[in-house]
């Protein structure tokens, strides 16, 4: 809720951006608005002060009491017009452009809860808080809200990431979460995130991409430097025991890619295809 402080006689007041409304749409009412009794009595008066010489005629009266009613029944079309304008926005998100006592112009935002109606004239609930429908300034569409919800997750996921120099693994679903979101947005709700950040984001993804690979090269060769560690020495191979180890090994090894043999270094792949070769020795000689 917008506080507005206003300085009076030594003294500050406080009036909420809502009471300001209310405020205003009353005041409005009161300038604006054609009171029956009161063009009555000046009719009246009129009449009695009329020029005896040249009276008013009867057909001038009743022209001026048809111009009367027919402005009442004009704005009472409008206030109906504005009731159904207001009905028309319950659920939806609004701007409120309300101006206080002092001048000062406050915008508030938010969704229309429900409209309510006070001598004819429609007030909107806005976090319980009522507003002039006089005072609506803008109608959010929900293709705009759509998009400033996920321009607001991107502000928001960008803000967990380090830079990029001290991106780890840990990032990941943070740097994947970016990812599926900018590639899931349409071109109008990309052109609410600024190029810069689709730059980052765009960034932070192929980095990801290479810590990935890089973290997966390691699990790998380090998978098979542990398995290795099962082999007994090469001339204690017993084919029965050992043969889906081995050929194991073997297949792993096979898979590898560069990155990952580079890993797990020329030594332990000489060594399995060496306990590999000699496994096929032993089942060749059975």
């Amino acid at each position: 809720m917008s506080l507005m402080a206003e300085f009076v006689d030594g003294k500050f007041n406080t009036e909420t951006a809502s009471s300001a409304s209310l405020k205003n749409a009353k005041e409005d009412k009161n300038k604006s608005g054609v009171d029956s009794e009161a063009f009555l009595t000046l009719l009246v008066a009129e009449m009695q002060n009329q020029d005896p010489l040249e009276p008013t005629s009867n057909t001038e009266w009743v022209s001026q009491y048809a111009t009367f009613t027919q402005v009442s029944e004009i704005q009472a079309i409008g206030d109906r017009m504005n009731g159904v304008q207001a009905q028309s926005l319950v659920g939806k998100n609004v701007i409120m452009r309300v101006t206080d006592s002092t001048g000062d112009t406050n915008y508030i935002d938010g969704m229309v809860e429900r409209v309510g109606y006070e001598e004819g004239k429609a007030y909107l609930y806005i976090d319980g808080n009522p507003y002039s429908v006089d005072d609506l300034d803008t109608v959010i569409s929900e293709k705009y809200m759509a998009a400033q919800e996920k321009v607001d997750q991107i502000r928001s996921l960008i803000k967990k990431l380090p830079s990029m120099q001290e991106l780890t693994i840990s990032d990941q679903d943070t740097v994947v979460e970016l990812g599926k979101i900018l590639s899931g947005m349409s071109d109008y709700e990309k052109s609410f995130v600024e190029q810069d950040a689709i730059d980052a984001i765009n960034d932070y993804g192929q980095r990801m991409l290479a810590i990935v690979s890089d973290h997966n090269a390691q699990d790998a060769a380090q998978t098979i430097k542990d398995a290795m560690e099962r082999l007994p020495g090469i001339d204690e191979i017993d084919p029965a025991e050992h043969r889906e180890l081995i050929e194991n090994l073997k297949g792993a090894l096979d898979e590898l890619n560069d990155m990952a043999r580079d890993y797990l270094g020329q030594d332990n792949i000489d060594k399995i295809g060496e306990y590999y070769d000699r496994l096929n020795e032993l089942l060749e000689a059975e």
